[in-house]
């Protein structure tokens, strides 16, 4: 009997393992600009990247509220330690938490309703780095938002080194949407980032031209300056 139950237990953690591993996705995340990006993620933590250099993290199944980014301009220490000038994570290359906007975001959560990963990219953190985030076999759409946003960034919008969502600079519901569902639209401002990027969130509740799905168990590329 007590063999017939390890055998029992085996097969089960077996079973767990292979749902596991088959579900768990891989983001394989490249850095093509002509300068150095310092990769982001939560989870996952962060990696120099120059030019060329590529960095992978796997995910577990069921992650939610996760997200991807390049930081630009960052100086660490030894201990890694520093500051960057945009999508800085409290001073540190290994991320703990969120990056300071503004930041392009490559957002997922794993294994969600009906067995489908959701997928977006949002500039309603701003925007730093032209990005793609797709799969790597054609299993769903692939994401790009490559528009000239740091060079034509209104004014009043403008940050070192990127582009603010008027969220960000305003904070005011028009632009934040914090009073819930139906409570804002569209803006000029929202405008000028859908018009540049028809894939990514230019508002907190773009969620119809934004949001999308994979299958659960799909892999993941993020490039910078695709």
């Amino acid at each position: 009997m007590g063999f017939i139950k390890d055998l029992a237990l085996l097969a089960c953690i077996l079973t767990i393992s292979f749902f596991t591993c088959t579900h768990a996705a891989t983001f394989d995340i490249t850095n093509r600009c002509s300068y150095t990006v310092w990769a982001a993620a939560s989870p996952g933590g962060g990696r120099r990247l120059n030019t060329g250099q590529s960095w992978r993290i796997n995910v577990a199944p069921g992650t939610v509220e996760a997200r991807i980014w390049g930081r630009t301009n960052c100086n660490f220490d030894g201990n890694g330690r520093g500051q960057c000038q945009t999508g800085d994570c409290n001073g540190l290359l290994e991320c703990r938490g969120y990056g300071r906007p503004p930041n392009t975001l490559a957002e997922f959560a794993l294994n969600q309703f009906s067995n489908l990963d959701f997928v977006d990219i949002s500039l309603v953190d701003g925007f730093n780095v032209p990005m793609e985030f797709s799969p790597t076999t054609n299993v769903c759409r692939n994401l790009r938002c490559t528009g000239q946003i740091n060079e034509e960034c209104p004014n009043v919008l403008r940050a070192p080194g990127g582009c603010n969502n008027p969220c960000t600079v305003f904070g005011t519901n028009q632009y934040c949407c914090t009073n819930g569902p139906g409570s804002c639209g569209p803006t000029d401002y929202s405008r000028f980032f859908k018009q540049r990027c028809p894939d990514a969130y230019s508002y907190p509740q773009d969620d119809p031209t934004s949001l999308f799905t994979c299958p659960a168990g799909t892999n993941y590329r993020v490039v910078f300056c695709p």
